[in-house]
Formats: C-alpha cells, structure tokens, sequence
C-alpha cells in the first residue's frame, strides 16, 4: 500500500491526483489489474471527472459549497457539517482500472481529491494496487 500525502490551500478544493495515482500504478509493476484508493479523512472525498478545462473544478468548488451551505443549523458541534455532508456525497474511494500499466481513464478523464475542510495539511489518500 502506499500513501499520496498533500496539502490543500482553500475550504473548498478539488484537488488533481492524477499524475501521482499514475507514478504509484508505474512504480507497481502491475499491467492489469486495478487501484483502489480510499480518502483517510471524514472532511474530503475522491473523485472522477474532467481535467482538461479548469472551470469544471471551479464549478464543482462552487456546487459543493451550494449543496452543503454553512449557517443551516446543523448539530455537530465541530461546526464543519457541511464538510461531513459533502464528504458523504463525494464519497470515500474510488476504483481505478489498470490496463497496459496505467490506469483507465477517459480522454478528459482526472482523478480528484475533494476537500470540503480546507486549509488542511498532511491529507491522505491510501492506494493499494491488485494485479489481475
């Protein structure tokens, strides 16, 4: 297993983990199989969706923000409800096809850390790769 470790830099941030998921599969040897990846926080999730046009990560920063507002009268005393609640709908893991020694992604296909706690450092990402 290995460990992506990171900082993030606002509240809200989508995070591109791409090139580092793609050094851990290289770095395994494996050519077939898949990677599972498994955020260690309550506050942030994993995702897969668009790199090549910024503005997709902007807007989704902004929905998430949208969906889950801060000031509704949540009861978690932390007060970062809405993190929690962002987290559960991104959710906590992602399976990625490997194939060829890479992993399987569409053309404007990224993976994605989300954070809905931020600023935070020392996030974490588990990754164990199984070879098929």
């Amino acid at each position: 297993m290995e460990i992506i470790t990171f900082d993030t830099s606002r509240k809200i941030e989508v995070f591109d983990i791409t090139a580092r998921l793609r050094k851990i599969v290289s770095a395994s040897g494996v050519r077939e199989g898949a990677a599972i990846l498994q955020s260690l926080h309550t506050t942030a999730g994993l995702t897969i969706n668009e790199n090549a046009d910024p503005s997709v990560k902007r807007d989704m920063e902004m929905a998430f923000a949208r969906i889950a507002p801060e000031g509704w009268p949540y009861t978690h005393g932390e007060g970062n409800s809405p993190a929690h609640v962002s987290a559960t709908l991104a959710g906590p893991s992602l399976t990625v096809l490997i194939s060829g020694g890479d992993v399987v992604l569409g053309t404007w296909q990224g993976v994605f850390f989300c954070e809905f706690d931020g600023p935070r450092r020392g996030r974490k990402i588990a990754v164990q790769i199984f070879g098929a």
